[in-house]
């Protein structure tokens, strides 16, 4: 009888400890996949259609940081340029393509940034939509030079979510609530657009990527308090992507400069 007792001990002992394991487990790959999509986050990219498209992996080169576009992300339209970042000083003859079955739709020569942590190339507005891929090489001033690659889309059709604000002269976005009164504007090129901060928390304006916030640095404001605001005049048609730097999670907009 106590050998039974025994057994049935066992038993119960083993399937307690079963059912625990479970629960330990699913509670770690949900929270592996919080994270995840945190990370994602961080990112301040947009791949709400990505379902359709097949992005391969990125290469990341000695001293990467970050790169605008993002790698993944599909835009509404096209990139005025393409921009990464380094942890270290660039040097001649760091380059940049950006590819689509097998043409360079860049324009002009890569530029590195004052400073030499970033360079960048300006890439044709009349791009066609599809997936580009960036190949980079990063050198350094002892002469080394590194590679590394990554992609993004350009889907026009995603513009039809856009607010058409176009010719107008000038665009307010008022910032409330810590959102943006219009995330997703078209405008004509030309036109000035002020953000205006209409809540008791402070706000910035700064080009993508963050922390960086190369992709466009004129679009770069200071602390903007309660009752004032920023402007910037686009005179050049393509996308601009932005964020608020103090909250970039949930304050993130694009403007179409057609």
């Amino acid at each position: 009888m106590r050998r039974v007792i025994m057994i049935i001990a066992i038993v119960i002992l083993a399937a307690t400890a079963g059912y625990y394991f479970f629960i330990i487990t699913k509670s770690r790959q949900q929270k592996l996949s919080n994270t995840s999509k945190s990370e994602s986050n961080n990112r301040i990219i947009d791949t709400s259609t990505a379902e359709n498209l097949d992005f391969t992996n990125p290469k990341k080169s000695a001293h990467y940081e970050t790169n605008t576009p993002a790698h993944g992300e599909i835009l509404a339209g096209v990139p005025i340029n393409v921009v990464i970042d380094f942890n270290f000083d660039l040097a001649s003859p760091s380059e940049i393509k950006i590819n689509m079955n097998g043409k360079d739709f860049g324009v002009g020569n890569t530029v590195i940034d004052d400073g030499g942590l970033s360079m960048r190339r300006a890439m044709k507005n009349d791009a066609p939509d599809g997936i580009y891929s960036v190949f980079y090489n990063a050198c350094w001033p002892d002469g080394s030079c590194h590679n590394g690659s990554f992609q993004f889309a350009v889907n026009r059709s995603l513009s039809s979510d856009f607010s058409d604000l176009t010719n107008n002269p000038e665009v307010t976005i008022d910032m409330n609530s810590l959102q943006f009164s219009d995330e997703k504007i078209r405008i004509s090129n030309g036109t000035k657009v002020t953000w205006n901060n209409l809540e008791n928390v402070a706000h910035f304006i700064n080009t993508n990527p963050h922390p960086a916030h190369s992709y466009y640095p004129v679009m770069n404001s200071r602390s903007i308090g309660q009752g004032e605001s920023f402007s910037v005049t686009f005179n050049e048609a393509g996308i601009y992507l932005y964020h608020c730097s103090a909250h970039p999670l949930t304050m993130r907009g694009y403007i179409l400069v057609e």
